[in-house]
Parts: structure tokens; sequence; C-alpha cells
């Protein structure tokens, strides 16, 4: 891995690695990135609770992802465009996603799936990596209008292994797309681990084959991640193509709420990883470390957050159920036989449940 190394700003202490952009991570900006790590995780702590009060359906918890999905959602501009995968609505959320919207998703609900009026957020890519080829060609669209906005996509390590993911990365490469392919590597395929789905040493090094820069970045280190991402959609705008970046991070609990970890992976050695790598708590030793720390204003916003959360669910509460027939209704024209057959076997023929 010597060629591609893992690039930190701060350690796990929270003190700097390189200190050269010290001015660039002010007070203001640092707690920025705090307090929407802290958003997103009190969001996705109340989605696991409402899953298992059976309040929502299947959920998809991302801790351990904070800093590298806050870091890279706050380096985007205004009109770029974001495509996230079903573990990236802390991504979502930070670039402005509806959060209300968001939950009506868990719930089963179509306009949880419609895209951002205010932002380009496009709806969560279930399906591994076909997001990718979408994400380039939204970027060669803003190229053919003569914008300089950019796209991010979101992916997991497993999603490598798909063709999409070489066929988006190839036609980035040949129309120099502004687009960065933001790898976050949990080193986990729901239970593959990666040693058994890829022979190359990173993901970073994959690059190579496209002609393209390759990063690796710690996407526990909430400022690299920024900075690294940045840096990679200044090269975007400025016509010099794609980047594809490995955000090395750990997942700390399940793949989903159906999951359980325990049987495939050590989970005792993940939450002891847990307490010495987590994001949150790196971040919180970097802002003690620089005198930036206030109880008063940590209370503060942690209010904050659960009064808008709460409210949120609340609504979602409050809104109609979901209607079952937009599973069927709006995949084909006309219904197939078998989507008929299947809304027949559920009892929806005549009336929704």
């Amino acid at each position: 891995m010597e060629s591609y190394p893992l690039y930190q700003m701060i350690d796990e202490n929270g003190e700097w690695v390189n200190k050269s952009y010290e001015e660039e991570f002010n007070e203001e900006k640092v707690k920025e990135f705090y307090y929407h790590m802290l958003r997103i995780r009190t969001y996705d702590q109340k989605g696991v609770a409402l899953q298992r009060q059976g309040r929502i359906g299947t959920y998809v918890p991302f801790p351990g992802h904070e800093g590298a999905q806050v870091g890279s959602a706050l380096a985007l501009s205004e009109n770029d465009w974001m495509f996230p995968t079903y573990r990236d609505h802390g991504a979502s959320l930070t670039f402005g996603a509806d959060l209300d919207r968001m939950l009506l998703h868990w719930n089963g609900r179509i306009e949880g799936c419609l895209p951002s009026k205010e932002k380009r957020i496009m709806p969560a890519s279930i399906p591994i990596a076909t997001h990718l080829p979408h994400a380039t060609g939204a970027a060669i669209a803003e190229v053919y209008k003569g914008t300089d906005n950019a796209a991010i996509a979101y992916f997991g390590d497993g999603a490598t292994s798909e063709g999409d993911f070489h066929e988006g990365l190839n036609i980035a490469s040949v129309f120099k797309a502004p687009v960065v392919f933001f790898n976050q590597n949990n080193g986990y395929a729901i239970s593959l681990p990666i040693e058994k789905q890829m022979n190359s040493e990173t993901i970073a090094q994959k690059a190579v084959a496209y002609g393209i820069p390759g990063v690796r970045v710690d996407g526990m280190d909430v400022l690299a991640v920024h900075y690294a991402v940045k840096e990679a959609l200044e090269r975007a705008r400025k016509g010099q193509g794609p980047t594809l970046i490995e955000a090395v991070v750990i997942r700390f609990g399940a793949h989903t709420t159906a999951d359980d970890p325990s049987k495939y992976r050590d989970q005792e050695e993940i939450n002891r990883q847990k307490e010495a790598k987590d994001p949150l708590l790196r971040l919180k030793k970097h802002l003690q470390f620089r005198g930036f720390w206030s109880e008063e204003w940590v209370e503060s916003i942690q209010s904050d957050i659960r009064k808008e959360i709460e409210a949120a669910v609340e609504k979602m509460e409050n809104a109609p159920a979901a209607n079952t027939d937009d599973m069927f209704d709006h995949v084909f024209r006309e219904p197939t036989w078998t989507i008929s057959r299947q809304k027949e076997q559920l009892g929806l023929i005549g009336g929704n449940r």
C-alpha cells in the first residue's frame, strides 16, 4: 500500500498530522462538521429505534461512516449532483435533503423516493453500482451545458466487483467527466470480507486502469475527507476529469437491521475499534485540543437536533399509510401477468392493504 498511503489530517487523539490547513479548518468550519455529524448520528439512532419498535421497515444504519459522509457532502457546491446509495442518507441530509421526506422513505411511502426539489440529490440506489454510469452521464451533461457543476457518486467496496463500476469509470475517464467516485470501504460487502472479493491491496489503485487519480483517505477523519473531495471537485471543474477516492471506514454495526454481524466477524473487536476510531469522538478531541469545545454549545445543538427529528417523526406517523399498489403499478405501462399474480397473492386486487 506504499503507493496509496492513508491520508490523514488529524490522528485518533484529535491532534494534527498535517497542520498545513489549520487556517482553512477554523473554529466555525470544524464546528460545522461536528454539528452535521452529531445530527446524522442522532437521526441514525432514531431510525434504528423506530425499526425495532415496528414503526418503520428495515433500516440501514451507518455509524462509523459519519466523517466520510459529512466531509464529502460539505465539499459540494449548491448545484452539484449527488448520487447516494441506501447507506448514504447521512450525506443526503447534510447536503440538504428533506428530513420529513427521508423518514417517509423508510416508512414505505413513494414520496420518499422522489428527488429533492431544492437539491440535485437522486433517489438512493438500492441496486449495487448501477448509479455510477448515471452520475457520469449527469456530469457529462453539465459539460455540454457549459456549467462548472460536478457530480459525486457514493458506493461501497462490494460495488467495485460490479460491471457498472468499471463502465462508469471508463466512460468518465474517456470523456473527462467532472465526477468524483467516492468509495466508502468498510471491509465488508454485507458479510463478505474484502479479501474474498478482490486481490488488489486497495480500491484506490483501480484508478490506474482508467488513467485517473486514485486517492486513499482515512474515512474516519472528516477533515481529511473534506479536503480530498474538495481537491477532486476542483480538478473536475477545471476539466481535468474524474477522481476515484477510497475512504477507509469501519461499519460499527449491522449491514441492515435485518443483519447479525456477529455471525461473520468479531463484533467485540469492532467495538474496541469504535472506542479508538469513532469519527465523532476524534473530532471532539480535536475541538478540545484547539480549545473550541464547549459543553453548553453541544447541549444546545443536541437539543435543537432532537426537536427537529421528533417533529419529523411526528409528521411521518401522521401521514396516510403507504399505498401498497405503488410497488406494482408504476413498473410497466400495463401490468404483466406476473405482477398481476403477485398483487392477487397479496390480496390487493380490488383494493389496497
